[in-house]
């Protein structure tokens, strides 16, 4: 069974799912892939991952580093799953690029390299918003590019962080907008 639940940020509102195992997923409003891996039969409930989920929500808004991570369910494919343990590796307040993703990727399967595109693939796919970090990544030149929240929504997650901002751009065109 799958349980939701709502919650009010400064930057959108989110919804956020959970099984028996722990937070399955965390999407603002209305973004791309919403409510992706929610199945038809659910119902609203504050389960104690869906509780813990909010209360590091909580912390995370009041410009706090959490020091703590509640239980996720997160469910995909080997690759995915790959891609997203190395998202929870990004620490608070810092960013990557998906080419250091790919780099890292490709040195623990022992490849000569891994695709950024096929990371940023993966990336735009995380179920779980904010919690895995997936707004700390951006592009090699810089570009905030790829955040299925909504690129506005990225950059006030960084801005929140304290990251230099400054340093990058909004693309005006592109397929990852």
């Amino acid at each position: 069974m799958q349980y939701i639940s709502h919650y009010q940020s400064p930057v959108g509102d989110l919804l956020l799912a959970a099984d028996e195992t722990g937070l399955a997923g965390l999407w603002f409003e209305g973004s791309k892939y919403y409510a992706g891996c929610l199945g038809p039969e659910h119902e609203e409930a504050d389960t104690p991952a869906l509780k813990q989920a909010k209360e590091w929500l909580s912390v995370y808004f009041s410009g706090k580093e959490p020091g703590f991570c509640p239980p996720v369910h997160l469910d995909g494919t080997p690759f995915q799953l790959t891609v997203w343990k190395t998202l929870q590796k990004i620490p608070y307040g810092k960013t990557c690029t998906y080419g250091e993703i790919a780099k890292e990727i490709a040195v623990l399967k022992g490849l000569p390299q891994m695709s950024p595109q096929a990371v940023g693939g993966a990336v735009g796919h995380n179920q779980i918003s904010i919690i895995i970090p997936c707004h700390r990544v951006v592009g090699t030149n810089g570009s905030l590019t790829g955040y299925a929240g909504g690129i506005e929504k990225k950059l006030k997650l960084l801005a929140l962080e304290k990251v230099d901002t400054d340093k990058f751009f909004i693309p005006k065109k592109g397929t990852a907008l």
